[in-house]
């Protein structure tokens, strides 16, 4: 159980592709939502969850926290995610990746790094909502936004469009773990997320087998 890190889920998308919300999508029985949160709770001691409909999630009895930058997207989650932390390290992961495994995320806790960003990369695509992030990233990605936000005639979802987390990766210190196949846990399944029912009925299937 790892005390000096907290684990924040992001769970504020409007889930446009799959047309309801996914965090309440059923694998094996429950949400995807109560297994990302239960995963989480049998290896942090501290977690809480990002969304801007709070009052959906209040069942789950975790604490809950909205974006304090609106229409800014995942970097948005992040921040309040940093903002609302009381460590340093944090473990940052999406509600939609429900193959994760306790064994896959101490691997990516442990994987040695100095850097503010530690990330996998798999399946070509480094995957920035599933890594840990440090708390001293608050004055850089408020910088990222607020620069975004400054420009006038941008209307907000513009404004969601330019604020990537991909700013912030390219703006710091990043450790990337370039061949998650070392890591304990890994398998090609692992990262697959569900942007859409195509995704969901894989993710079904493969559970099923």
């Amino acid at each position: 159980m790892y005390q000096d890190i907290t684990a924040i889920i992001l769970s504020g998308g409007k889930s446009t592709r799959m047309g309801e919300n996914k965090s309440f999508l059923k694998i094996s029985d429950i949400t995807v939502i109560e297994h990302i949160v239960k995963l989480l709770k049998s290896i942090f001691s501290d977690i809480f969850i990002i969304t801007n409909q709070p009052e959906l999630y209040e069942f789950l009895t975790v604490k809950l926290f909205s974006d304090i930058y609106k229409n800014a997207g995942p970097l948005a989650g992040i921040h309040s995610g940093l903002i609302n932390s009381a460590s340093e390290k944090n473990f940052i992961i999406s509600c939609d990746i429900p193959l994760m495994t306790a064994e896959m995320i101490k691997s990516i806790v442990d994987y040695p790094s100095d850097k503010l960003i530690t990330i996998p990369k798999a399946d070509g695509f480094v995957q920035e909502l599933c890594g840990i992030y440090s708390k001293s990233l608050i004055p850089v990605i408020e910088k990222i936004i607020s620069d975004v936000q400054s420009v006038e005639s941008r209307n907000s979802e513009q404004t969601k469009r330019q604020c990537k987390v991909h700013q912030l990766i390219n703006s710091v210190p990043v450790t990337i773990i370039e061949r998650p196949e070392i890591l304990s846990g890994y398998n090609e399944n692992i990262f697959l997320n569900m942007n859409n029912p195509e995704d969901y009925e894989l993710i079904k299937g493969i559970i099923s087998k």
